[in-house]
């Protein structure tokens, strides 16, 4: 209770010495302490189910829209190896806490479901993964860009993409200037890619054509922030803007919320095969301002 609704509280107290009037006095003070109670936050719309054409596939994706019309700068979402969707929710809660960020910038937010649109589950053990970071990933990244332009709402010159772990590495592909379609202009505006396996890009001489930022723990034992690093630096003088933030104490999803450090164990198909995962603070703070940042360059 504030100090003015206190003294009020008090001020009637002493004013007031009968029965009935003690009880008024109780609905009173009742009363003013609710009106003091900080209001909860209204909890984040259900997404929409959106079908988007995409080759042999109907690619399947998840969209969180702010009110009004638009146009709404547009951020195309890509899971991790974990997949977008749970056992009983169309979007895990790590993506719907990010899609909540987002929105809240103004942001519309549409979430390819790589996985289940072609029937398939988890992909972080899969020896031979039937969807490949490189090729239907990218198609289902440019599908979501060619289905985003043709809508009314959207800013067709800002939509950007971010990505986690398989989908960062998606991402990265994405942008790379070789892949640049002929129909694709306005380009994304820019990228965040969070923990991605870059060690393959870094082989094979890694820039963008759009603006990218990689976010990546320094104790990450999943990916390597060596070869980010690597990636980064390599594409320094012929490459879009290309930036690297390195947490020095985080590991792997640390942006994921109320997520205790934990040697992964067992056969948990979402789960990669080794390393830590864990939510570190700091850097979850840190990073939520850098994307808010980076996206509205």
């Amino acid at each position: 209770m504030d100090d003015n609704l206190e003294f009020t509280a008090r001020w009637v107290s002493s004013a007031i010495t009968t029965r009935p009037e003690r009880m008024r006095l109780t609905s009173i003070t009742l009363f003013l302490t609710l009106l003091a109670a900080p209001v909860a936050a209204a909890p984040l719309a259900a997404p929409h189910q959106v079908e988007i054409p995409d080759g042999s596939i109907t690619l399947r994706a998840q969209l969180f829209r702010p009110d009004g019309d638009g146009p709404f700068p547009t951020v195309i979402a890509l899971h991790a190896c974990d997949g977008l969707a749970g056992p009983s929710e169309p979007v895990l809660p790590r993506y719907r806490d990010w899609a909540e960020e987002l929105l809240k910038a103004g942001h519309a937010v549409l979430m390819p479901d790589s996985y289940s649109s072609r029937e398939i589950g988890p992909q972080c053990r899969a020896r031979e993964r039937q969807v490949q970071a490189r090729r239907e990933r990218v198609a289902d990244i440019n599908a979501a860009r060619q289905w985003l332009v043709q809508q009314k709402w959207v800013a067709r010159d800002r939509i950007s993409l971010i990505g986690w772990g398989n989908g960062g590495g998606a991402l990265l592909w994405a942008v790379r200037p070789q892949l640049l379609a002929r129909n694709a202009l306005p380009d994304f505006r820019s990228a965040v890619a969070f923990y991605p396996d870059c060690r393959s890009s870094l082989g094979l001489g890694w820039s963008a054509r759009v603006p990218t930022l990689v976010l990546i723990g320094g104790r990450d034992d999943v990916t390597s922030p060596s070869a980010c690093h690597a990636m980064v630096d390599g594409a320094r003088g012929r490459s879009a803007l290309a930036r690297i933030i390195v947490y020095p104490e985080a590991y792997h999803d640390f942006d994921r919320a109320n997520l205790p450090l934990r040697l992964i164990s067992g056969s948990d198909a979402a789960t990669p095969e080794r390393g830590h995962l864990g939510t570190d603070a700091d850097a979850r703070s840190d990073a939520q301002k850098r994307v808010a940042e980076w996206l509205a360059r």
